[in-house]
């Protein structure tokens, strides 16, 4: 799961084991608050990019997150967070 955080200024990367939450990776990123953002999450193999607002944040090998799952949406209690568009699906082929 990925997270921007306007609070902390950065974009944050995690996996799930036994239902608790692991982070992967971190970026210090600027994340304006009051504001429209895109988050995006891109996979290719084990290759894991995550982009704010078409920016790479986050650029990281991990097999942790691999194969088909589920998706979904997190805030946390410190934050108010509107999701707009919010959609999933493969790359389209080259």
């Amino acid at each position: 799961m990925a997270r921007a955080n306007a609070l902390e200024n950065n974009v944050s990367l995690y996996w799930t084991e036994g239902g608790a939450r692991k982070m992967l990776k971190y970026g210090d990123v600027p994340v304006p608050a009051g504001a429209w953002h895109t988050l995006r999450v891109e996979f290719k193999g084990t290759r894991i990019l995550v982009l704010l607002d078409g920016k790479t944040a986050i650029d990281v090998e991990d097999t942790h997150i691999a194969g088909p799952d589920a998706v979904g949406v997190w805030t946390k209690a410190d934050s108010v967070t509107a999701f707009d568009d919010f959609s999933f699906g493969t790359a389209p082929k080259p």
